[in-house]
């Protein structure tokens, strides 16, 4: 299977999208080290990478609250229910890690939930985002609490 990547600047930072002919794979921000692209032709672009550039695009100018992108998520079980959940999460909305634990069936797997949190390969995409500590922090964000922040900011100004 051949990979690709893209790199794409937006208003809000430049993402790396990397997909297949399964469809897309990830969305990494600039500063993450991307761990499965031994095989990448960084030049090729293909339709799925164009359409999530434009969704993208979309979602940061406030014109987009969700995605309808083929996604090909690599991951365990647990990894892959956890995403599923943060699709469910509202946009211009936030819920805790604990209570994302909880919506997956154990509410003592918080520190779980977090760490697949942080393994999303999805940024945007998938709505990491949106969780925040229970106490109201921000809690972590694998591209900086400044860019959860703005995320968040963006969403609530166009949250209808």
């Amino acid at each position: 299977m051949q990979v690709k990547q893209k790199k794409i600047t937006t208003n809000l930072c430049d993402l790396y999208l990397v997909g297949s002919n399964a469809g897309l794979q990830g969305v990494y921000w600039s500063e993450q080290p991307i761990n499965s692209l031994e095989n990448t032709n960084t030049n090729a672009i293909n339709e799925i990478l164009d359409e999530t550039e434009r969704q993208l695009h979309e979602y940061l100018i406030g014109n987009r609250t969700t995605f309808n992108l083929k996604l090909d998520i690599i991951g365990s079980e647990f990894q892959k229910q956890v995403w599923a959940q943060l699709l469910k999460i509202p946009y211009g909305t936030t819920i805790s890690y604990k209570k994302l634990a909880q919506n997956c069936g154990n509410m003592s797997a918080s520190r779980a939930v977090g760490n697949a949190n942080g393994k999303n390969p999805f940024c945007i995409i998938i709505p990491c985002h949106r969780v925040i500590a229970s106490d109201g922090n921000l809690g972590g964000y694998s591209g900086g609490l400044e860019i959860k922040k703005n995320l968040l900011e963006l969403e609530k100004k166009y949250y209808f």
